[in-house]
């Protein structure tokens, strides 16, 4: 069953790329809702922008048999809550955020895995030197300008259809793998392999999202061009991603030369439902204490 923890957190002050205001130096509380299963080292799972931990269940328990898996709702998604007012949801503000939930529970420098925009905060956060290594599954913030543009277009566009289907018709286009398609291709080349359960779930997290307009917000000026040196990174990116084409892996291996770029054939945006033996293997391998 998930667990809800608040804790304290503590921001620099200043602002990151994509944060016109910042966040005002301090201490402040939230809390954040996660999943834990499985033991072995510490595993940190961070999902992308509009999700939440479940994104991350197919893949699950493979992880578990071998790692102390930890899945978070990020702040502002799933069940977490929304950061504190004036807070900015910019890297600056939300890498604090979860090295203090990691602190919270009990982990020091845990393996990180992130989709999307949690591949972005798990390249940050091996910037920073916070985790023991990273796998980064098409991460944000190695685009062109027009590139983010569509991206964050789609992104949009998949926000309001969730907000303007009503209820009943999400319920009735998840029993179909059709209905599936409409609902989640942008995200899965296979969509139909998803659960009807799950798909309203996530398109329910999608219109419930109170941090997605910031976080696009924060995200209008990021280019993550930092290398993470002596640590484990693994880049990996779907064949059939639709969202961040996958040209953009070829970046981020120029950003950070010394990782391990892999390719996901026939995977999409969201990799770990169109693969799981494939991604488990890949951040099974990137987070190899051997």
């Amino acid at each position: 069953m998930p667990t809800r923890i608040a804790f304290e957190f503590e921001t620099p002050g200043g602002t990151s790329p994509g944060s016109p205001g910042g966040t005002p130096r301090g201490r402040h509380t939230t809390s954040l809702t996660y999943e834990r299963r499985g033991s072995g080292a510490p595993l940190l799972l961070l999902h992308g922008i509009g999700h939440h931990w479940q994104a991350w269940e197919p893949v699950l328990d493979i992880l578990a048999a071998e790692r102390d898996v930890i899945a978070v709702d990020l702040p502002g998604f799933g069940a977490s809550d929304g950061l504190p007012q004036g807070c900015a949801y910019d890297l600056t503000t939300v890498t604090p955020v979860l090295a203090a939930f990691c602190t919270a529970i009990g982990v020091e420098r845990p393996h990180v895995a992130g989709n999307s925009l949690g591949g972005l905060l798990s390249l940050r956060l091996g910037h920073e030197k916070a985790v023991r290594s990273v796998t980064a599954l098409s991460p944000a913030g190695f685009w062109t300008e027009s590139e983010r543009r569509y991206a964050f277009g789609t992104l949009r566009a998949m926000r309001g259809a969730a907000l303007s289907l009503p209820v009943p018709l999400i319920d009735r286009l998840s029993r179909t793998p059709a209905g599936r398609t409409v609902l989640t291709s942008t995200i899965y080349a296979r969509p139909g392999r998803r659960s009807p359960e799950a798909v309203v779930a996530e398109t329910h997290a999608l219109r419930e999202a109170t941090g997605f307009h910031q976080t696009l917000a924060a995200g209008r000026t990021v280019l993550f061009r930092d290398d993470v040196p002596s640590l484990p990174v693994t880049i990996a990116w779907g064949t059939r991603d639709r969202l961040l084409l996958r040209r953009q892996g070829v970046r981020a291996k120029q950003a950070i030369p010394g990782a391990r770029l892999v390719r996901l054939p026939g995977c999409g945006h969201v990799p770990m439902n169109d693969d799981p033996a494939l991604v488990a293997r890949v951040i099974l391998d990137g987070s190899s204490t051997d």
